[in-house]
C-alpha cells in the first residue's frame, strides 16, 4: 500500500474518564507548498526580533520558534500537534507496544500508584511485585503529589540500567525496597478466557503492532478449547485505538472478504481511501496473511461487540464496521467519537508535525467524528445505572473539536443534568471505602455488561438500559 495509517495517543483510564486518540498517516514533507502570506510572515518576524532585542530577559531563539510553531498548531483541533525531539520519540513508542521500564500495569490509588498487574515475564514480575501492591518511592523520590506520569516517567529509562522501587503490601503489612532491572517490554492488547460451555470472552485493549498475532493466537486457543463455540463477546470498552492496519484485520476476520470496512475523506488525493477485508490492506509487506489460520467458523459465529464512552479511534471503525454490516449486535454506551485523520510529516530527524487532514467514514457512509458509535443496545456499566458515564469526557466536549461534517444537533440540556446528578452521587460516594467506588474488573463474575452480553448470546433477557440516550453532536466550539 502507498501509506499505512496508524492511530495513535493517550488516554486517561478509569472509571470517569474519557480518550483523546489520534489517527494518523505517516508520510514525508510535501513538497507542493501553498503560496506564503508574507506580509503576516513579515509581521511574525518583527515580533520575534522584538522579543529577542526588547524582552527584560535574553530568551531562547528555537524556545521562541517551537512555541510559536506549537500555538499555530494547536489552534486548528484537539488532535493536531507538534512534535519536539521528546514526544516524537513517546507518539511512535505508542503504537509499538514496546517500551522500556519494569512491566507494570498500574492506576492512582490516595496518591500513591497501585499495581494492577504485572506483565507476564517482565523484571516486575520476576521481581515477585503483586496485584494491589502499592508504590511509595521510585530510587529517593516519593510518588505522593507525583502525577501517574510523572512516576511512570521515573519508573521508564533505559535498557539495563536499575531502579528501586519502595513497596507497601497491604496484606503482609510491611515496606520493603525492590531493585529491577529496566529492560524492553512488550505489552499483550488481547486477553480471552472461557465464560462457560460453548462461549468466550475476547478482550482488545489496544491495537497495536502485535494485536492481529496475538488476537489469532487467542482465537485459536478458544476454538482448540470448544471447537463447537456458540458465542463469542469481542470487548473494546476503554480500547483508545492503535494502528489501522490491526484494526481493518481484526474487522476482516469476522466479515466476508472484499467488503468495506472503513473509508477517509479529504482534501489531500491520498486522504480520499477505501479500505476493505482483504489482505492488502492489512498485510504487512515482510509477512503473509495472518488471518489464514483463523477457523472459518469465526465468519458466522454469534458475536457481540461490548463498547463505552472509552472506545476510540480503531475501536470505533471495528465496531461501525460490524454494525454496518450487521455481523455482530453492538452493546454498551455510545462510544467516544473520534473520527478525524492525522498526518504526520517529517519536519526533520527528530521533529514532526501532526496535523488533521479527513475524517474517517464507517461502511455505511455514517461520519464518526463527535458522534461515536451508537449501540444497538444500551447498557449501564452495574445492575445500578450508569450515572458516571455523564462526568466521562468525549470528543464533542473538547474545545475546538472537528464537526461531524454532516449535521450537528444543539447541546443535550439532560446530559447536564445527567452530570450534575453524577457529580452529587461522586461527592456521596467518596465517603465510602475505595472498595465500596470501584467498577468491577472487566472479563470479571461481577462485569455487568458482560453478563448481558452472555445473556444476549444465549437468548436470554438483557436488562438494557432505561435512561440512555443517543448523545448528539455539540455545535463547535471555536
Amino acid at each position: 500500500m502507498a501509506h499505512k495509517l496508524k492511530i495513535a495517543g493517550w488516554i486517561a483510564l478509569g472509571a470517569l474518564a474519557g480518550a483523546l486518540t489520534t489517527v494518523s498517516v505517516q508520510i514525508g514533507a510535501r513538497g507542493n507548498m501553498a503560496p506564503l502570506p508574507l506580509e503576516e510572515l513579515q509581521q511574525l518576524a518583527a515580533v520575534f526580533g522584538m522579543i529577542k532585542s526588547d524582552y527584560v530577559e535574553p530568551v531562547d531563539e528555537k524556545k521562541l520558534i517551537t512555541d510559536a510553531i506549537s500555538g499555530m498548531v494547536s489552534s486548528l483541533d484537539p488532535h493536531s500537534q507538534y512534535f519536539d525531539k521528546k514526544s516524537y520519540k513517546e507518539f511512535r513508542e505508542g503504537t509499538t507496544g514496546r517500551f522500556v521500564g519494569v512491566g507494570i500495569e498500574i492506576t492512582q490509588e490516595d496518591g500513591l500508584v497501585k499495581v494492577v498487574s504485572p506483565i507476564e515475564g517482565s523484571p516486575a514480575y520476576r521481581a515477585g511485585l503483586k496485584t494491589n501492591d502499592l508504590i511509595t518511592k521510585v530510587d529517593d523520590t516519593a510518588v505522593k503529589g507525583l502525577s501517574l506520569n510523572e512516576a511512570v516517567k521515573r519508573m521508564r529509562g533505559e535498557p539495563n540500567t536499575k531502579v528501586v522501587l519502595t513497596i507497601f503490601r497491604k496484606d503482609e503489612s510491611r515496606t520493603f525496597p525492590v531493585t529491577i532491572i529496566r529492560e524492553e517490554i512488550k505489552t499483550v492488547s488481547v486477553k480471552s478466557k472461557m465464560l462457560e460451555s460453548g462461549y468466550a470472552w475476547l478482550r482488545l485493549s489496544q491495537f497495536q503492532d502485535r494485536t492481529v498475532e496475538d488476537f489469532v493466537r487467542k482465537v485459536e486457543e478458544i476454538y482448540k478449547a470448544e471447537p463447537q463455540l456458540k458465542g463469542l463477546v469481542l470487548d473494546l470498552r476503554n480500547d483508545p485505538g492503535g494502528l489501522l492496519d490491526a484494526a481493518v484485520a481484526v474487522s476482516a476476520a469476522f466479515l466476508p472478504e472484499n467488503v468495506t470496512v472503513v473509508s477517509t475523506n479529504g482534501q489531500l488525493s491520498e486522504s480520499k481511501f477505501i479500505y476493505k477485508a482483504s489482505p492488502e490492506f492489512y498485510q504487512r509487506r515482510s509477512g503473509s496473511d495472518p488471518l489464514k489460520r483463523l477457523p472459518a467458523a469465526i465468519k458466522t459465529v454469534p458475536l457481540v461487540v461490548l463498547v463505552n464512552e472509552g472506545s476510540a479511534s480503531a475501536s470505533e471503525i471495528v465496531a461501525g464496521a460490524l454494525q454496518d454490516h450487521k455481523r455482530a449486535t453492538i452493546m454498551g454506551s455510545q462510544t467516544f467519537g473520534k473520527g478525524s485523520v492525522q498526518t504526520v510529516r517529517s519536519l526533520g530527524p527528530d521533529t514532526a508535525l501532526k496535523i488533521t487532514t479527513a475524517r474517517y467514514f464507517t461502511p455505511a457512509g455514517r461520519s464518526i467524528q463527535a458522534r461515536g458509535i451508537v449501540p444497538d443496545v444500551m447498557l449501564d456499566e452495574t445492575a445500578e445505572g450508569n450515572v458516571f458515564a455523564a462526568l466521562r469526557t468525549r470528543e464533542a466536549d473538547l474545545d475546538k473539536h472537528l464537526s461531524n461534517g454532516q449535521t450537528n444537533a444543539p447541546q443535550d440540556a439532560e446530559r447536564e443534568k445527567a452530570r450534575d446528578a453524577a457529580i452529587k452521587k461522586l461527592e456521596e460516594d467518596s465517603k465510602n471505602p475505595a472498595a465500596d467506588k470501584r467498577l468491577p474488573e472487566f472479563g470479571s463474575e461481577k462485569d455487568f455488561p458482560l453478563i448481558q452480553a452472555l445473556n444476549r448470546l444465549k437468548g436470554l433477557p438483557v436488562m438494557a438500559s432505561k435512561t440512555q440516550t443517543e448523545r448528539k453532536d455539540a455545535p463547535k466550539d471555536n
